[in-house]
């Protein structure tokens, strides 16, 4: 199975998760979703997609990111598996 380079819900690049990836309930690692996103078997945040673009891009600006970046990067965000269904 071929590794994910992004997370699947916020389009982070997943080797900048400190975490290594999100969590099952039994402990083991997503190789979906970050640690931010996916915690014990449950995502963090239970918003739509249109309300999660507005978070990361608010994260993003907040940690010092371009707002044309923010945009930028949070585009996408309907197009990745926990969005598309």
């Amino acid at each position: 199975m071929e590794q994910n380079k992004f997370c699947q819900s916020c389009g982070m690049p997943l080797k900048k998760d400190p975490h290594h990836g999100g969590t099952f309930s039994d402990g083991t690692k997503s190789e979906l979703y970050c640690s931010y996103c996916f915690q014990k078997g449950n995502f963090t945040f239970n918003g739509t997609v249109e309300e999660m673009q507005e978070y990361c891009k608010g994260k993003m600006i907040k940690q010092g990111s371009p707002k044309w970046i923010a945009w930028m990067f949070t585009r996408g965000m309907k197009r990745l598996e926990r969005w598309r269904k």
